[in-house]
C-alpha cells in the first residue's frame, strides 16, 4: 500500500491540492515537505502530535521532513480557528518556547546526516524590510480571496486587525523560501490551515511558474465533532511536568467507545490488520482496545516504561485497589495547613484536581469527591494533618484518583 493510501486508509487526509499528483511524488521521489509550528506555548499538545506522527511516518518512507518553527509568524498570530486576536508574545517568550518544541521534537524525528532539517523562520522573515516584503509578495495576494478564507471570514465581525491580516502572505512566503533553499515541494498541515496553504501554492505558481503542493490533515475530533486533547486541567499537553504520564494515559483509557478505532488509525503506528480486529469488538470487551490506544500513544510519547507505568497503576484503579506507587500524588507541608487542617477545596485546587475552588465546590456538591472510602459531602470540609500519615488518596468521580502525601 502506498503512503498515501494509508493516509487514506487511516481517515487522514481531509484536503489535497492535487491528489492524484501527490500520490505520485510520494510513490516516485524522495521528497522534501514541510509543516510549521508557531510556539505559542511551552510545550507541544495532542494536537501537534498528529503533526509530529505524520512527519515520522514520512521519514520512514525516506521523505525528508523540514520543521517550521514560527519565530517570525508568532510575532504576528495566526487568526484561524480564533475569535479573538491571540495573546502577543514577547521574542523572549518565543525563542524559550523554541527551545521547548525542539527539545521534544528531537524524541520523534531523526535529524542526523540531513535527515530532517529544523528551522526557525524568523531567521528570514524578520530580517526583511517590510516594504521589500509586500512589493515582493502583496501583488500576489487579493483582498477580496483572502477575506473569502475561513481564517478570516470568520473574524470580519469579531474584530479582524491588520496585524493579523499578514499573517497568511508570511506563511505563504515560508513555503516560497522553502521551496527556493531546499526544493520543499509539498506543505502540511491541519485542515485549519487549508487557507494558509494555498496561498503558499499559489505564491509559488506566480513566482517561480512551478508546481507545489498542499495536503492537509483532519483535526483530532470526537465522534460528536468536538476537539479532542481538551481535560479539566486545560490541553493535553506532551510535556510530562504539564500532564503526567498517568493523566495521559488516562484521558486515553476513559475516552467513549465510538472514538476507540479512530484514535488508533490517527494517532498510533499500528498496522491498519491489527487495528481492524479491535473494531470487531463489542460491548465491555471494547476496553481491551482503549487500553491498547491508551499504551500505545502514551509509549509513543512517554516511552516503554511509563507506559507499563500508567497501565499498571490504571488496571490495580479499575480493579477495585487505590494504592499504588505510580498514582500522580501532591506533597502537602505545613504551610498548607492552618490549625491542623486544610480545605478539601483547596487540596483540589492544588493537585489541580479541580481547576478552581468554585469547581471544587460543585463537584462536591454532586457527590462526586471522596476523601479515602468517604464521601465528601460538604464542600467546607476540612481533613486533619493526621488523615495524610500513610497517603490519602482522593476520588473524583468513578476514575480519577489522585494521593497526597505529607512532604
Amino acid at each position: 500500500m502506498s503512503l498515501y493510501k494509508e493516509f487514506v486508509e487511516r481517515g487522514m487526509i481531509a484536503q489535497c491540492t492535487d491528489a492524484e499528483a501527490v500520490e505520485k511524488l510520494l510513490e516516485n521521489e524522495k521528497v522534501t515537505f514541510y509543516i510549521g509550528f508557531d510556539p505559542t506555548a511551552d510545550s507541544l499538545h495532542i494536537g501537534h502530535f498528529i503533526q509530529l506522527k505524520i512527519m515520522a511516518h514520512m521519514q520512514r518512507a525516506g521523505h525528508r521532513p523540514i520543521a517550521v518553527f514560527g519565530g517570525g509568524t508568532a510575532m504576528i498570530g495566526d487568526p484561524s480557528g480564533k475569535n479573538e486576536m491571540r495573546k502577543m508574545l514577547t521574542k523572549e517568550q518565543i525563542d524559550h518556547n523554541i527551545a521547548a518544541f525542539q527539545k521534544q521534537f528531537a524524541r520523534f524525528i531523526d535529524t542526523s546526516d540531513g535527515k530532517a532539517i529544523f528551522v526557525n523562520n524568523a531567521d528570514w522573515l524578520c530580517s526583511m524590510n517590510y516594504i521589500d516584503f509586500i512589493r515582493e509578495v502583496g501583488p500576489h495576494f487579493s483582498i477580496a480571496r483572502m477575506m473569502a478564507a475561513e481564517c478570516y471570514k470568520s473574524r470580519l465581525e469579531t474584530g479582524l486587525t491588520f496585524l493579523e491580516i499578514n499573517y497568511m502572505p508570511m506563511q505563504s512566503y515560508d513555503f516560497y523560501h522553502l521551496y527556493n533553499e531546499y526544493g520543499c515541494k509539498l506543505e502540511f498541515g491541519g485542515d485549519d490551515q487549508w487557507s494558509n496553504i494555498i496561498g503558499g501554492v499559489e505564491l509559488i505558481r506566480r513566482k517561480k511558474q512551478a508546481e507545489a503542493y498542499g495536503l492537509t490533515f483532519k483535526l483530532l475530533l470526537t465522534s460528536e465533532g468536538k476537539k479532542m486533547g481538551k481535560t479539566e486541567k486545560g490541553a493535553l499537553w506532551l510535556d510530562p511536568a504539564k500532564t503526567s504520564p498517568y493523566d495521559f494515559y488516562q484521558y486515553w483509557r476513559n475516552i467513549d467507545d465510538a472514538d476507540v478505532i479512530n484514535c488508533m488509525k490517527m494517532l498510533t503506528f499500528m498496522p491498519l490488520d491489527e487495528i481492524a480486529q479491535y473494531e470487531k469488538l463489542e460491548g465491555s470487551e471494547i476496553n481491551a482496545a482503549k487500553e491498547k490506544l491508551a499504551w500505545e500513544v502514551t509509549a509513543l510519547i512517554h516511552g516503554t516504561e511509563e507506559a507499563d507505568k500508567a497501565r499498571a497503576a490504571a488496571r490495580a484503579l479499575f480493579g477495585g485497589g487505590s494504592d499504588s506507587a505510580d498514582m500522580p500524588t501532591t506533597q502537602l507541608d505545613d504551610s498548607d495547613f492552618a490549625d491542623g487542617a486544610v480545605a478539601v477545596v483547596d487540596i483540589m485546587v492544588k493537585s489541580r484536581l479541580a481547576p478552581s475552588k468554585g469547581e471544587a465546590k460543585r463537584l462536591i456538591q454532586q457527590g462526586g469527591v471522596f476523601a479515602g472510602d468517604e464521601k465528601v459531602a460538604d464542600f467546607a470540609a476540612t481533613l486533619p494533618k493526621s488523615a495524610f500519615e500513610g497517603g490519602l488518596i482522593v476520588r473524583k468521580g468513578k476514575k480519577t484518583y489522585h494521593k497526597f502525601i505529607l512532604k
